[in-house]
């Protein structure tokens, strides 16, 4: 009795930190894509084939999934249908991913972890230019979130603008060579990284665009698994026609047993096809809000590696931006937090029913459910099922 009672416990305390493990084991997760990709990067792979081969790795692990699992609830793939999810392959596999990459390469793979914690204020500004979030200035959860999205902006401003000295913070050393040729390549150093930046926050626009036309989509194809597995390979089909323009060399899709195999196994398989089922997992059991609060771990974890394996530096200038960024958005997060009913969606023979829930950012590669946005039904009429990248 006592082994079945000790047993009993074990099983009740293990239940509640599941969503704690999966969660920080996803934020490891992640982190090895960021550090992984870029020393691929590094060794001189071509962002567009990477994407090809990322997207095709995700395809070929999600969909005997989708196959099995929704052979008898996949609803028929109409025209319209057809065309939001080439829309959707193209916004968040080529035109994100795309544009992520590049930046992350031009700056680090630590400064894009921090900067892409600016999704849940890009999608909410958009979620209020297409009349999707309701703001009520009176209200003190409304003015959380649009206080946090300035301060988010404000710090990722102030990573773009401002560097500042570099900061030795887990032993690595920046010494500098030569001094005839320093003043230009601080010049152009700095020129890249404002390119960088730039380009990772239009991906963080693509990106948030994806996921309000994902939840659209959804409300007329409810098959989570198949639409995944459908963008994955749209993504592959447009991407590759893309990385066919940009790279005309044989060579650049050319892989061997190192860092250009793994990357793109690794990020399809555990960034996006083994995420999307943990992250679905704790959402249903535990909420949006949940997920999203994991961001920053994974942003401290890449920091930590980037130093100690890719010798990165991490400036004053990051490590601030980083911090006013998390503040907002942890703003947002609590503000969001009133909005989220995790009792199912239902709507009654008259058309009225509970709020709507658009989610409002997942990772990509980085990329993790990042908060929700409320559309009230009596508006629009319908039911946005929950979605997840």
């Amino acid at each position: 009795m006592e082994v079945q009672k000790m047993f009993e416990v074990f099983c009740k305390a293990f239940n509640k930190i599941k969503p704690y493990l999966a969660m920080v084991s996803l934020s490891f997760g992640y982190a090895g894509m960021y550090i992984i990709t870029m020393l691929c990067l590094k060794r001189g792979m071509s962002t567009y084939v990477l994407v090809v081969y990322r997207h095709a790795a995700a395809t070929i692990a999600i969909a005997p999934f989708a196959l099995y699992f929704e052979r008898k609830t996949r609803p028929k793939l109409t025209l319209p249908i057809f065309f939001k999810i080439m829309l959707l392959g193209f916004l968040e596999p080529v035109f994100d991913q795309n544009l992520y990459y590049l930046g992350m390469k031009y700056t680090s793979a630590t400064f894009a972890s921090a900067i892409v914690n600016i999704l849940p204020a890009v999608t909410f500004i958009m979620a209020i230019l297409f009349r999707l979030e309701k703001v009520k200035i009176k209200n003190i959860h409304s003015i959380a979130k649009i206080v946090g999205t300035m301060v988010t902006l404000g710090g990722a401003t102030l990573m773009t603008l401002y560097k500042g000295p570099v900061m030795n913070m887990f032993g690595t050393s920046s010494a500098h060579t030569g001094t005839g040729s320093s003043s230009s390549a601080s010049s152009s150093g700095d020129h890249k990284w404002v390119v960088g930046t730039l380009m990772v926050m239009a991906s963080c626009v693509g990106w948030s665009a994806f996921f309000i036309l994902q939840s659209f989509t959804l409300r007329d194809y409810p098959a989570e698994l198949s639409l995944t597995t459908l963008i994955c390979f749209m993504g592959m089909i447009e991407g590759g026609a893309v990385a066919v323009v940009m790279e005309h060399h044989t060579s650049e899709w050319a892989l061997g047993m190192d860092s250009r195999t793994l990357a793109p196994i690794y990020s399809g398989v555990v960034c996006s096809a083994l995420a999307y089922y943990l992250q679905s997992v704790v959402i249903k059991e535990r909420g949006p809000v949940f997920v999203t609060a994991f961001n920053p771990l994974c942003m401290i974890i890449v920091a930590v590696l980037g130093s100690l394996i890719l010798a990165e530096q991490i400036h004053l200038g990051s490590v601030i931006g980083a911090i006013i960024i998390v503040i907002g958005l942890y703003s947002v997060i609590w503000g969001k937090s009133k909005d989220y009913n995790p009792s199912p969606l239902s709507l009654d023979s008259s058309g009225k029913g509970d709020d709507l829930e658009l989610p409002i950012s997942t990772t990509n590669g980085t990329k993790t459910i990042a908060a929700t946005t409320i559309v009230d039904d009596t508006d629009y009429g319908v039911q946005f099922p929950k979605s997840q990248k």
